[in-house]
């Protein structure tokens, strides 16, 4: 008996994968994305490259040039005795303590002030809020040129002329600190502060103990930029300070000019001494910095 054999089913003919055709908003999406890169890399040489410049000029030893066609960026000899010789022309480390007194000063007078004046325009109610608004967001756009001479005139009946406090007091409270912390206070949910009002706690207790709490990165903001703003401030500490004794950082490195003209090296060091601390801070807080600039973007 033969035995019938069926035949084997044909194998499934595999085909090729279809080549990927280039669709024609590809190539604008590719050229989008370079342009993109390439303004990101102009941007950060534009940015980063002076101070990378004046930081390995302070490096460099007195043999090394640093103009012509002979300079290199890299030092070849890398010293530290050019903030040496900052320490000797300049009493550098008082300037940097009556700097950190103004720009600590500033800081906790913005934090507080700024916070209580944007909690009542963010909370309160009272007769001639907006024009108080108005007047703040005015402020911003004033520039402080405009009204120095009042200002100086204000301080120097105040008798707080070629003292820290003098140079203190414009910068105590500014309209961006008060507006920082009424974005951040509009952005909270206001069921909180009801359920505490219910308990029983008054205005300065929903202030103090629940809303503030909660905008901690908004007061980073808010800090960062008090402190930056009085430390690196030339002018008004150049109109109100007069005794070298009482000079600020920023005040005193222009002595540096005067000099040493014809040594760069020293000046870029003096330069590098006034933008390390402002770097550290930025660095140390960074992280509640760039949380509390998200805060007042979605409410509740």
């Amino acid at each position: 008996m033969s035995t019938a054999t069926t035949p084997a089913p044909a194998r499934a003919q595999q085909t090729p994968p279809a080549r990927r055709t280039r669709r024609p908003g590809d190539a604008a999406r590719y050229a989008g994305h370079t342009l993109r890169y390439l303004l990101l890399v102009l941007m950060t040489v534009l940015l980063v490259g002076p101070f990378l410049w004046q930081l390995l000029t302070s490096l460099k030893s007195t043999g090394e040039p640093i103009y012509g066609p002979d300079t290199t960026w890299l030092p070849a000899d890398p010293t530290l005795g050019n903030f040496g010789k900052v320490a000797e022309v300049i009493p550098v480390w008082r300037y940097i303590g009556n700097s950190a007194i103004v720009a600590v000063a500033s800081v906790v007078t913005n934090c507080i002030f700024g916070a209580m004046a944007g909690y009542a325009l963010a909370r309160m109610r009272f007769r001639g809020r907006g024009a108080v608004f108005a007047a703040v967001l005015a402020s911003l756009v004033v520039p402080f040129e405009v009204i120095m001479v009042n200002v100086f005139l204000t301080v120097r009946s105040l008798g707080l002329v070629d003292t820290l406090l003098g140079v203190l007091l414009p910068g105590a409270i500014s309209g961006l600190s008060i507006l920082v912390m009424r974005t951040a206070f509009l952005a909270l949910p206001k069921e909180t502060e009801e359920a505490a009002a219910m308990d029983g706690a008054g205005e300065w207790a929903r202030f103090w103990r629940v809303a503030l709490p909660s905008v901690r990165g908004s007061l980073a903001v808010v800090g960062v930029f008090s402190f930056l703003f009085a430390w690196d401030d030339f002018l008004w500490p150049l109109i109100v300070l007069k005794n070298p004794d009482n000079f600020t950082l920023t005040v005193g490195l222009q002595y540096l000019s005067g000099t040493f003209t014809n040594d760069q090296r020293v000046v870029a060091a003096g330069t590098m001494i006034a933008v390390v601390p402002l770097l550290a801070v930025f660095f140390a807080l960074q992280r509640l910095f760039f949380r509390g600039i998200g805060e007042g973007g979605v409410k509740g």
